[in-house]
């Protein structure tokens, strides 16, 4: 896990915040000017309706039409590996999908519990921090969490509501072809509610250990005789204490969205989303009187290491945009996705160092972080789909642009150790009166993309894409009164070949890339260059006639090169001759059975492996928080003798975590359960989570901290339909 230190230089290759909150004009005039010119084209078409009669119709555009019925344990359509919805089974890449239905069967209150079913996907836990933390194929992927296809605003400070959410696609693997700036290991993309044509409205309550309580609804109104002009507001309020002591969060949010009508040949939905959260951080727990021995006893796993006086996190943003779809004709769609979000709020934390020498006194320092980020993200398209040469093409040509701002300042504060044995809270931090970081920035990023994907003879499917990016990363010191500016660019291409070899069954071979700009300079002035990663894979696909059942076996080699390391000759520098290795074996299986029977499962199998580092200790050794095996299965089934009834089973089996770390992560295994009623307008759902209470830890900061994670909690819910 970085440090706090390494996050913020992580942060400020995107948007971060100045004093000026207007995006750029050309910008604004770009991303306004396609939806005010389907307006006035929608106004024109309404007033010549006799003309329209007598014209040829195209086919209704509906925006992810395909994708919203999708639902089930075992969907056979995603829309991230294309930025167009594709059978999964003819793309070459592995690309895993989280329906609602699954969600909820769970009971679903977070990122990181939602993907636990992802082969792949490792939800660590960085102590109660607040984010939205996972690994994918071995490497840190925190950064790469999309929301409808766009970056979110580079704080990242405040986590998703997956209540808000229709489904979470994993694409695996390396993927800048269309989405630019990513980590190697891959991407999640969150897929909004959206407003449909039909009614729906829901109101729902929860309530669960450790103080949770819930209440959220989603009203759907359609508010013209074809549904295509509805409202769609979707909110939740929850309040949630801890197991450990003065641990709490609040969060508030709001989403409302509305589609207009503008013919049918285009689709129109303006959306903005509200969140305030509001939490007290807990880092994690020493490993000596946890895993390690402790000269002087054992420590209890809730114990809170923090200082309650110090301060929360309070943290409030904001977003509005919209998605536009104009059919140009049968065969050609014009695509644009605009989303401007402002994120601000403050942070105080207290963190972990080394525990002294007696192993009672543990040493600890404080900060005061000052944050304020906005962002303008744009993704223009055109979808084509003709033939030539006797071969099918689905072409997805683009122009993604983003410009915003950062900030991330603090003032770093110091406190006094904590004695772990005889804990005294309300002592005072000593913080100085000027910022002790201080650095604004702004990033202006534009990229050409094109993908397409071709079918040919008999059963055969290429998917081949190729991407030019340039950035620009403007940053002022205002501590050092330095003003830098970084410019970076890369070529990254993928290509993929998928052979359905009988009705249902497909091989496949891949290769992508990735990049990443890196923030810093070399002892000789020398800014870095972007990090890189590069993955080959091969698999198999299963696809059951009608959707029943679907399955999938991939393999993978994936390199992460110039990754930052000590400069051993220049103390204080780093030098970009890093490389990070993982290899691995992933299989999935979904099932939405006629006897009643729904299943999820996957298993994963890592082999990472530092390959080139100028310390030489760690060379060879496995990459931190990544298991060797990962095992995880959800079931549920619906009682033949009461069909209102269903029932739920599943659990996870994740093997021991070796790395740098003086310690190792022992494997453990936890269980959960569910069962859940259907009444006529009702729907009421209890669940379990850990129910053996395991005493597990998930997850490790550094070699000071790690993390504990929950003990066996209850949660009971019920939903109103009307």
């Amino acid at each position: 896990m970085p440090s706090l230190s390494s996050r913020a230089a992580l942060r400020s290759r995107a948007p971060v915040a100045s004093s000026s909150r207007s995006p750029a004009r050309a910008a604004s005039l770009f991303v306004l000017t396609p939806l005010a010119l389907c307006l006035a084209q929608s106004a024109w078409a309404q007033a010549a309706d006799t003309a329209a009669a007598t014209a040829p119709q195209l086919q209704e555009v509906r925006i992810n039409a395909s994708t919203e019925k999708d639902m089930g344990f075992a969907p056979v359509e995603a829309q991230t590996a294309g930025k167009a919805p594709m059978r999964r089974l003819e793309t070459p890449q592995s690309v895993s999908v989280v329906t609602r239905e699954q969600m909820e069967s769970r009971q679903i209150t977070n990122v990181q519990q939602a993907l636990q079913t992802v082969a792949g996907v490792s939800p660590v836990n960085f102590g109660r921090r607040g984010f939205d933390d996972l690994n994918i194929r071995g490497f840190r992927s925190t950064e790469s969490i999309l929301v409808d296809g766009l970056v979110q605003s580079p704080g990242m400070w405040a986590k998703l509501q997956p209540y808000g959410y229709e489904r979470f696609e994993v694409l695996k693997g390396s993927a800048s072809v269309l989405y630019g700036q990513v980590q190697p290991g891959g991407i999640v993309n969150a897929v909004s509610k959206r407003p449909r044509k039909e009614p729906l409205n829901e109101v729902g309550v929860e309530v669960g250990s450790f103080g949770q309580r819930t209440l959220q609804a989603d009203v759907n109104r359609p508010l013209s005789e074809s549904g295509k002009t509805a409202l769609r507001i979707n909110a939740q309020v929850t309040n949630a204490d801890d197991p450990t002591q003065f641990i709490y969060r609040k969060d508030r949010w709001f989403a409302p969205s509305l589609s207009i009508d503008l013919g049918p040949q285009t689709d129109l939905v303006l959306f903005a989303t509200y969140s305030r959260s509001e939490w007290m951080r807990q880092q994690g727990i020493t490993p000596y009187g946890t895993l390690l021995p402790n000269r002087n006893g054992t420590l209890s796993r809730t114990m809170f290491t923090g200082e309650p006086a110090f301060g929360v996190y309070d943290v409030e943003s904001t977003t509005i945009g919209y998605a536009l779809e104009h059919q140009v004709s049968p065969d050609m769609t014009f695509r644009q996705n605009v989303r401007y979000e402002t994120e601000k709020g403050t942070g105080n934390f207290v963190s972990n160092q080394a525990l002294q020498a007696n192993q009672r006194l543990q040493n600890r320092s404080a900060s005061r972080q000052y944050m304020d980020y906005d962002l303008l993200a744009t993704d223009t398209s055109l979808l084509t789909r003709f033939e030539a040469l006797g071969m099918k093409h689905q072409l997805v040509t683009g122009l993604d642009a983003r410009s915003g701002h950062s900030l991330l300042a603090s003032r770093s504060c110091s406190i006094a150790a904590l004695d772990l044995f005889a804990p005294t809270y309300g002592v005072q931090a000593n913080c100085p009166a000027n910022l002790t970081s201080d650095a604004p920035g702004k990033l202006t990023v534009g990229a050409l993309y094109a993908q397409d994907q071709i079918k040919f003879g008999q059963g055969w499917t290429a998917l081949v894409g190729l991407r030019r990016d340039w950035s620009t990363n403007d940053t002022d010191n205002r501590i050092r009164s330095v003003q830098t500016r970084q410019k970076d660019s890369a070529t990254t291409l993928s290509a993929g070949l998928v052979y359905e070899f009988q009705p249902g069954w497909a091989a496949y071979g891949s290769y992508g890339e990735s990049f990443l700009p890196t923030t810093g300079l070399a002892f000789n002035g020398a800014p870095f260059v972007p990090e890189t990663g590069k993955q080959w894979e091969a698999g198999l696909k299963y696809e059951a006639p009608g959707g029943q059942l679907t399955g999938a076996l991939a393999v993978f080699d994936l390199v992460r090169e110039n990754v930052t390391t000590a400069d051993t000759v220049n103390t204080g520098f780093s030098v970009q001759t890093g490389q990070q290795r993982a290899r691995g074996l992933e299989l999935e299986l979904g099932a939405d059975l006629k006897n009643g029977w729904k299943l999820t499962s996957a298993y994963t199998y890592t082999q990472t492996k530092v390959t080139r580092d100028n310390n030489a200790a760690i060379v060879g050794l496995p990459l931190n928080l990544t298991p060797r095996h990962t095992l995880t299965a959800w079931a549920t089934y619906k009682l033949p003798q009461y069909p209102l009834v269903t029932l739920g089973l599943g659990g996870r089996y994740v093997s021991e975590q070796v790395g740098s770390y003086p310690f190792t992560l022992p494997s453990y295994m936890v269980a959960d359960a569910s069962i859940s009623y259907a009444g006529p307008n009702y729907r009421l759902t209890a669940g379990v989570k850990n129910l053996f209470n395991k005493a597990y830890y998930d997850g490790a900061i550094n070699a000071n901290v790690i993390s504990p994670a929950l003990a066996r909690n209850f949660s009971l819910g019920l939903t109103y339909f009307f």
